[in-house]
């Protein structure tokens, strides 16, 4: 059978599906098209189904729930391993603002969620490519930034300063790991497949583990950062016992986060204060945004 699959090029999912797209597991006749993609893009893409396997933030997977089912297998969950709020060195008066201009990596990523919750909303919403927040930052296109993926472990050696760890405002506040992304399957394909798919992931996952240095040269060709030190932090925080199967500590904190988020959404009104002006309303029904990312 042939799906297609798709995830982003960071270094924690090239790690856990190198295995799978180099054909050193028993893939139980699965065959894949694939597709690596910025993980913003991906939550888009998923409001109209367009892979049947693919990576999501939790926060996009929570407007298409009722079309993909997340995988206990194959998610970024953990303590201490949240996005970070950051301003320019020299700048914390930034988070002081009334109405800052905050760059977000995407409406639907987590990184944004736990902005919003934290910061209670607060402030004009810019998103763009995950890379580009720093840069926006320090030329003061805008105010705060919500940086995620690599640039979470070099923001101080760009020259950005840190206002507020958004994992360990969710660790405080929820008492529970912070879930960042996870695989998700079409419903419609249904509980055998999902099944399948679950088994060939983690088989996957175990191998990455037990082999780390296979798949090196895959995870340096897709990574924003070419620091072997970056890549190998990046991997050991967001590949971790979550990954291998969530349990009941992570499927707990999912919905601890999935609650979080409901409330928000009712509390707010429906024309979010975007730079663009679009309501989370129509982007939660999978209209397009024209964001290139």
């Amino acid at each position: 059978m042939r799906v297609s699959l798709a995830y982003s090029p960071c270094p924690n999912d090239t790690f856990m599906f190198h295995a799978i797209v180099s054909g050193l597991i028993d893939t139980e006749g699965l065959s894949f098209d694939v597709t690596l993609s910025d993980v913003e893009d991906l939550n888009l893409r998923a409001t109209s189904g367009a892979y049947d396997i693919s990576k999501m933030s939790y926060h996009g997977w929570f407007n298409v729930m009722e079309h993909y089912r997340m995988l206990e297998s194959g998610s970024a969950l953990g303590y201490d391993c949240g996005p970070l709020c950051v301003c320019k060195a020299g700048n914390s008066a930034a988070a002081k603002l009334k109405n800052p201009r905050v760059a977000i990596p995407g409406r639907f990523t987590t990184g944004a969620l736990l902005y919003d919750l934290a910061f209670k909303g607060q402030g004009i919403k810019v998103p763009m490519l995950f890379s580009d927040i720093g840069r926006s930052v320090l030329s003061d296109e805008c105010d705060l930034g919500v940086l995620i993926h690599e640039s979470r472990f070099t923001y101080a050696e760009q020259g950005l300063e840190l206002v507020c760890d958004l994992g360990s405002w969710w660790q405080k506040t929820s008492g529970a790991p912070i879930p960042l992304g996870g695989i998700a399957v079409k419903r419609s394909l249904g509980e055998e497949f999902a099944q399948k798919a679950e088994r060939v992931l983690r088989r996957s996952i175990t191998y990455a583990m037990e082999h780390p240095e296979a798949s090196g040269s895959y995870v340096a060709a897709h990574a924003q950062e070419i620091s072997k030190d970056v890549l190998k932090q990046h991997i050991e925080m967001f590949v971790n016992k979550y990954s291998l199967s969530l349990g009941n500590e992570g499927l707990r904190a999912i919905e601890l986060l999935k609650d979080y988020y409901l409330k928000n959404k009712e509390q707010r009104d429906e024309e979010r204060d975007y730079q663009d002006g679009r309501s989370e309303k129509a982007l939660s029904n999978g209209e397009p945004d024209g964001q290139s990312t």
